[in-house]
């Protein structure tokens, strides 16, 4: 009998011990954990806005940041988020225009004429109207990520004043029809090339030029085999931070404050930082010795939007969008 009564009793302090435990684990059980998956480099502005983001929201979530394309393939995020391999995802706006034509408005020349732009779009009925189409697809947009304002870098040193100007101008642009248009947009003769390869191109004059954000410009050193950088200003680079909608929304409304909190603040750093390191960058081409000036800008926006209207990506985009999203400019 005395045998079974401190059965008992063990039985019951183990049964009391595993009461006070159990609420820790469900506890930290319920903690959501959110994978990000993005290709920049561990080195990139944004890697450290997405690192601000995770160390933010620790207290509400488990952020693990996986950069450099190391957990799912870039172009990928997209699906995954939907098939449910993926929480968070950097998207190219290029990628969710495959899915959505609609988004392909958002990857035309000279639609946005800076980042104020774009996040001014962003946080307009536009934006509502966007995003509510990415939703339908299963993605909830967190923000738009500026990352720099591609510009035209040439090796030839003729004055470029106005889109004609670029005229029999041989230009590596990245592969895919819409970034091939986009080149034509501006007037170039675009050619598809590996971005690796580009360097090289440049010296030896396969390519006459080439446009990317300033940064990109200073990374890969086309400034040694460049005379100019003309500052079209011809697309603003941007991706989409995104979640998948069925996590966003299964969150409480106190969870969805802390996460979309932490996001516009890290974003806001980070696009700032990008716009002094490009102004950093015009006067540091110079001193190179490169000759950077800016063209008719309204002349090459004219000839860029004229090209996209009358071209098949037009036809899925919603009636007057375009005119809505220039009303918004500053």
């Amino acid at each position: 009998m005395t045998h079974f009564t401190r059965r008992t009793a063990l039985a019951a302090a183990l049964v009391a011990t595993t009461a006070i435990i159990l609420p820790g684990l469900a506890l930290a059980q319920e903690k959501p954990t959110l994978r990000l998956s993005s290709v920049v480099s561990e080195n990139d502005i944004r890697a450290e806005a997405f690192a601000e983001i995770a160390e933010a929201v620790s207290d509400s979530f488990d952020m693990q940041v996986f950069n450099g394309a190391t957990l799912v393939a870039q172009g990928s995020e997209m699906t995954s988020i939907q098939r449910g391999n993926l929480e968070m995802g950097l998207i190219a706006p290029q990628t969710i225009a495959e899915q959505i034509p609609a988004w392909s408005i958002v990857t035309s020349a000279y639609l946005f004429s800076d980042a104020a732009h774009l996040k001014a779009t962003f946080d307009s009925d536009v934006g509502e109207e966007l995003n509510a189409m990415a939703a339908d697809a299963g993605i909830h947009v967190l923000a738009p990520v500026y990352f720099g304002t591609r510009q035209v870098n040439l090796a030839p040193e003729k004055e470029i004043m106005k889109p004609e100007d670029l005229s029999g101008i041989t230009m590596r642009m990245p592969g895919g029809d819409a970034w091939q248009f986009l080149g034509e947009a501006i007037g170039a003769n675009p050619t598809p090339l590996a971005y690796a390869e580009v360097y090289t191109a440049l010296q030896t004059g396969a390519i006459d030029g080439q446009d990317n954000p300033l940064p990109n410009d200073y990374n890969m050193k086309f400034y040694e085999v460049t005379s100019q950088i003309v500052l079209t200003g011809h697309l603003i680079g941007f991706d989409v931070l995104a979640i998948s909608k069925e996590l966003w929304d299964g969150f409480t409304p106190e969870q969805q404050e802390t996460l979309q909190s932490a996001v516009d603040a890290a974003i806001a750093k980070s696009t700032q930082r990008h716009l002094d390191r490009e102004a950093e960058l015009v006067q540091f081409f110079k001193d190179e010795g490169l000759k950077v000036y800016e063209p008719d800008r309204i002349a090459f926006r004219d000839f860029a939007q004229k090209k996209y209207l009358e071209s098949e990506f037009a036809a899925s985009w919603p009636d007057g969008m375009v005119d809505r999203i220039n009303a918004l400019a500053e």
